[in-house]
């Protein structure tokens, strides 16, 4: 049996039709499979690799670590330098109030962290979330995603959670003193890139303080420079009590975080001790080699150039089989008339050398998110791939 045989044997398998390819080497924007053939990885691994693959300094800190150390003990006993240093590194680029981290393996055991937490500040259990909304597969994660689909083949879960439409006003009313947090995307991803309004965002804010209800901000997807700035929040004028990250966190090594006031994490030390536990969570490989990404990030990641960036991808791709465009920053959802169609250009694009995907809740949408390196020529010519592949779906279609 060859590699993909066996690959469909004995992995498990999360859909019927996985995108299937061998990668064999991956560096910069660029991933090579096992006939040599080169693509353009276009959705960064889901905004893992901001800073794109293989990077010297990451390379050079996970080798460096893990000759000094890799896992010693259940997270939290032994002072780790990479841990330490990388929380300080985060804190220093964040408000002052989220000045705590937690590092745990993944963004969605980050969720489960975060509401966890959310119940022991307040004594409360009703958690308040939204339609459309992708914070993690995990039972407590999928207690709070937004959509049905996905949840009802795993009932019962959490009880006392409340969906709502994004970026709807309705939410305002229903924050009281019952509510234990308010747990949301910044720029909420799997519905195809959707911004909310500056004064949504302030208003659940300003509600949140009247009845001392946590406020949640998922950037596990919209974090590190993907929307333009550092973190999405900072656009809207707007400071979580926690904040969610993962994906590009660990550059490229599995790694999540939840992050909050001293004061408040320190609540997960008491009644019980170990109120959070982790046994591989905060890795030093993986911390070491975030650590590195993000220092990357700071001073080659060009995050001033990201809005042009945007600008190129909005001016380009014009085709009328596009029925609309959403972007913030270096992230963008094409639409197309049905999923069908969306299915067939996203193949088409694979067989021309790009990768891309739909969107969870948009699978009429193709997904953009190219590591935030890319060139302006390396996106000149993406744009010429991409109407290229729509051309020759449409032409078929015709």
């Amino acid at each position: 049996m060859n590699n993909r045989e066996l690959f469909l044997q004995h992995v498990a398998q999360t859909s019927s039709a996985p995108i299937g390819l061998e990668i064999t080497k991956a560096k910069g924007i660029h991933l090579w499979d096992s006939s040599e053939k080169k693509y353009v990885d276009l959705i960064s691994g889901f905004s893992v690799c901001n800073i794109g693959h293989s990077h010297p300094a990451v390379v050079k800190a996970v080798q460096e670590q893990a000759a000094e150390y890799m896992h010693l003990i259940v997270y939290g006993e032994f002072v780790e330098s990479p841990q330490v240093q990388y929380a300080k590194l985060l804190t220093d680029h964040l408000p002052a109030s989220l000045n705590c981290v937690y590092f745990t393996n993944s963004g969605a055991e980050a969720t489960e962290g975060a509401m966890k937490l959310a119940k022991r500040i307040t004594g409360r259990s009703k958690m308040i979330a939204f339609h459309n909304a992708y914070h993690g597969s995990t039972q407590g994660a999928l207690s709070v995603m937004g959509g049905e689909y996905w949840r009802n083949a795993f009932r019962p879960l959490l009880p006392d959670i409340l969906h709502f439409n994004y970026d709807d006003d309705v939410v305002i009313e229903s924050i009281d003193s019952s509510v234990a947090c308010v747990i949301l995307e910044t720029v909420q991803a799997e519905s195809g890139i959707t911004v909310p309004r500056k004064e949504w965002l302030q208003a659940i804010r300003k509600k949140c303080d009247e009845h001392c209800v946590l406020l949640i901000f998922d950037e596990i997807q919209a974090g590190f420079g993907r929307t333009g700035t550092l973190w999405a929040f900072e656009q809207f004028d707007v400071v979580p009590d926690v904040l969610l990250l993962g994906k590009a966190l660990g550059g490229g090594m599995p790694l999540g975080a939840f992050i909050a006031d001293k004061k408040l994490m320190s609540t997960l030390t008491y009644d019980p001790v170990l109120g959070h536990i982790t046994t591989f969570g905060g890795h030093p490989v993986s911390c070491a080699a975030g650590k590195a990404a993000f220092e990357v990030l700071l001073t080659e990641g060009k995050l001033s150039t990201i809005k042009e960036k945007e600008k190129i991808l909005q001016e380009q791709l014009n085709h009328t089989a596009i029925v609309e465009k959403r972007s913030h920053g270096l992230w963008m959802s094409l639409q197309f008339q049905d999923n069908t169609m969306n299915q067939k250009i996203v193949h088409r694009c694979v067989q021309n050398g790009l990768i891309t995907d739909w969107f969870l809740f948009a699978p009429d949408r193709l997904r953009i998110a190219p590591p935030l390196i890319i060139t302006h020529e390396e996106l000149d010519t993406v744009c010429e791939m991409i109407h290229k592949s729509i051309c020759e779906v449409c032409d078929v279609r015709s």
